[in-house]
């Protein structure tokens, strides 16, 4: 170590690969599809199923906050424990219960698009602008006038950023 250039660091680690090994809890918005966009979701059994597996993911440490089902593809914010859970495990969890629903209902497999988009959130300004356009998704897509009108939305615990 040179006097000069102080502690080694990784000056080259991406921030958010810094964020995730700093024990600060992770917070993600998070989007996966239907396979092939079929639009199976907006059900009020899919949104039962959702929302009792959310409020269980209290147990592993796992906070979700808002979150829209559309007719073919889900966002939700998510806070996960700083050590332990990675996203793609409970993401995979959430799929896998929902297809079970899905399944009871006669829903030929596969349900899901392979993979899902994640997001880490820096900042509570980020959380409110990402929200805003995933309440307006069914108003854009015509399902409802406004977004309060949407059946298949919510926020299961609150996250304060």
């Amino acid at each position: 170590m040179n006097d000069r250039q102080g502690p080694k660091s990784k000056p080259h680690r991406p921030p958010r690969l810094s964020l995730l090994s700093s024990g600060v809890r992770p917070f993600y918005f998070v989007t996966f599809n239907t396979h092939r966009r079929v639009p199976t979701l907006a059900q009020n059994d899919i949104h039962a199923t959702f929302c009792r597996f959310c409020g269980q993911a209290r147990l592993f440490g796992v906070t979700v906050g808002r979150y829209v089902l559309m007719p073919d593809h889900v966002h939700l914010f998510v806070v996960l424990p700083p050590e332990g859970l990675a996203i793609t495990r409970w993401v995979q969890s959430l799929k896998s219960c929902l297809g079970k629903t899905l399944l009871s209902r006669g829903v030929a497999l596969p349900h899901w698009q392979e993979g899902f988009f994640d997001h880490v959130l820096r900042s509570d300004e980020s959380y409110a602008q990402k929200w805003e356009y995933v309440r307006q998704n069914p108003v854009r897509a015509g399902w409802v006038r406004s977004p309060e009108e949407w059946p298949y939305q919510g926020e299961v615990d609150v996250i304060r950023f």
